[in-house]
């Protein structure tokens, strides 16, 4: 199997923090932001790139590009919207995986200061029918949201992409032939390296993602993982590169 992660596009919150100091940061912050008009071209970009045959990870019958045959996002709306331009150049559905979100959930207050923290509910289920059509969602993505804690903090988010690694694996033995894309998060995609990898959850090492950049992991058939490439931009000029 074959696994594609990919970032989101640059969000507002993205934008925020290149001018700003964490506590202004999360005084200031969008708790769900959404894609800012520089990252409408990132997500423009990499879906152009995704699916044209110049530059193929390999082609399939009928298809070029990447041929993902799954794509997955988040459920929070800037990897809905990232998700959107690719999923229609590829002409793959998108299926929402709610255990891919970004780390902290979706809230306000600042964690580290101890602030009162207020949870909100995300995306509902009627909304994202009305704003990204066919769409997949699973049952734990309600009228009512799907976000229904406060503010998740890093062991909880390492637990998650635990679990998540372990479900890959197991795709990866009853799949082997797919090609599964993710539209996730640069702290969860860390994470979520590490526990394919195989790394304790404290380990330092750290994996960065820039905006619609993506990395490829290929589980072989052996159990072996191989790290193909990380953070790859290539489908982005350097005026349109953001973190």
């Amino acid at each position: 199997m074959k696994l594609f992660i990919i970032r989101h596009a640059q969000s507002s919150n993205n934008k925020l923090g290149e001018t700003v100091q964490f506590d202004d940061y999360m005084a200031q912050r969008d708790p769900e932001p959404p894609l800012t008009d520089l990252g409408h071209q990132q997500a423009a970009l990499v879906a152009e790139h995704l699916s044209s045959d110049l530059h193929p990870e390999r082609k399939q019958e009928g298809q070029g590009g990447y041929a993902f045959t799954k794509l997955f996002c988040s459920p929070m709306l800037r990897t809905l919207q990232t998700a959107w331009p690719i999923s229609r150049a590829l002409g793959v559905q998108p299926e929402i995986w709610i255990d891919i979100h970004e780390q902290g959930g979706i809230f306000r207050g600042n964690p580290h200061s101890g602030d009162d923290i207020v949870g909100l509910p995300g995306v509902t289920r009627r909304q994202l029918t009305d704003l990204f059509p066919g769409y997949v969602a699973p049952t734990a993505l309600t009228d009512n949201g799907w976000w229904f804690a406060g503010y998740e903090d890093d062991t909880h988010c390492r637990a998650r992409a635990t679990r998540v690694a372990e479900t890959l694996r197991h795709w990866a033995q009853e799949m082997p032939d797919e090609r599964v894309a993710l539209v996730s998060h640069g702290t969860f995609a860390a994470d979520l390296i590490r526990a394919l990898l195989g790394l304790p959850a404290d380990h330092r090492a750290s994996y960065s993602h820039y905006n619609t950049a993506i990395t490829r992991i290929d589980f072989l058939p052996d159990g072996y993982l191989m790290l193909r490439y990380l953070n790859r931009i290539q489908h982005l000029p350097p005026h349109l590169i953001s973190r």
